[in-house]
């Protein structure tokens, strides 16, 4: 029994030897292998901002004195005003050879050798015969309607006859210039780019009756301008062509009958 105990080694003081664990290895990849003429890249500084390229006007501008730069304007200004003047010469001339020598007259060296101006003037502010023309016709037009206007528009209130004067004498200005007038407005039958101007000049008529016939009482619809104007229109044309020494006097009584037909409460006499 002794012999057995001592053989015996308790639990408690058993030891056992632990192995530790075997650590598996993980594969990691391989790195990939750099060519040999690759360079890391080098960094490169910022390029500047860019800038407008400044033009050679303004460059000028700033390099010449401040007293320079305020006299552009003024020679700008100046030189427009050259050319307003030059070009209107130009259109005084045409209507002068107009009114003289009618439509066949307007010829760029006449209008240039009136205006006292180069030939090569017309040609730079009218691209063509056929362009002056038709601005000459646009500043007879407005002439014509401005003087029409200035001679009818402080018209007193008076009786029939007293109104039928005044308007029969409201054409009654500058014969060679209606001439010219009248002949470019022929011509606008058979030119395209006159037909506007002769239009603006009807309308520009029937407007002007308008308001005479308002402010003298009587109807002043679109029937009776256009009546009134049309008879006008033809008294005008016949007198500019005809000259006859007793066609004012015809043309008043034709028109102080016209105007007693439209008035209400009076009766045509016959």
């Amino acid at each position: 029994m002794d012999g057995a105990e001592d053989q015996v080694v308790p639990d408690q003081h058993r030891t056992t030897q632990l192995t530790p664990p075997v650590r598996q290895a993980v594969s990691q990849p391989a790195p990939a292998p750099q060519p040999a003429s690759v360079k890391p890249p080098v960094s490169q500084p910022a390029p500047p901002p860019a800038t407008q390229p400044v033009s050679q006007e303004r460059a000028g501008a700033a390099s010449r004195p401040a007293g320079d730069a305020e006299r552009e304007p003024v020679a700008r200004r100046r030189t427009q005003e050259r050319a307003v003047r030059r070009r209107e010469a130009l259109l005084d001339a045409a209507v002068d050879l107009l009114g003289e020598g009618g439509f066949a007259a307007v010829t760029h060296r006449a209008v240039a050798q009136r205006a006292g101006l180069p030939l090569a003037a017309t040609s730079y502010y009218f691209s063509c015969r056929d362009d002056l023309l038709a601005q000459a016709f646009a500043l007879l037009v407005e002439r014509e309607l401005t003087q029409m206007r200035a001679s009818l528009g402080t018209l007193p209130p008076g009786p029939l006859d007293a109104l039928a004067d005044v308007l029969a004498e409201a054409y009654a200005f500058d014969r060679p210039r209606q001439l010219g007038l009248w002949e470019l407005y022929l011509q606008a039958g058979r030119d395209p780019a006159l037909q506007s101007i002769a239009r603006a000049w009807t309308d520009g008529c029937d407007d002007i009756v308008e308001h005479v016939l308002e402010r003298a009482g009587y109807p002043s619809g679109r029937s009776e301008v256009r009546f009134v104007t049309t008879l006008l229109s033809g008294l005008w044309l016949e007198d500019v062509v005809e000259a006859r020494p007793e066609s004012r006097e015809r043309a008043r009584d034709v028109v102080a009958r016209a105007l007693a037909s439209i008035r209400p409460g009076r009766r045509l006499d016959p």
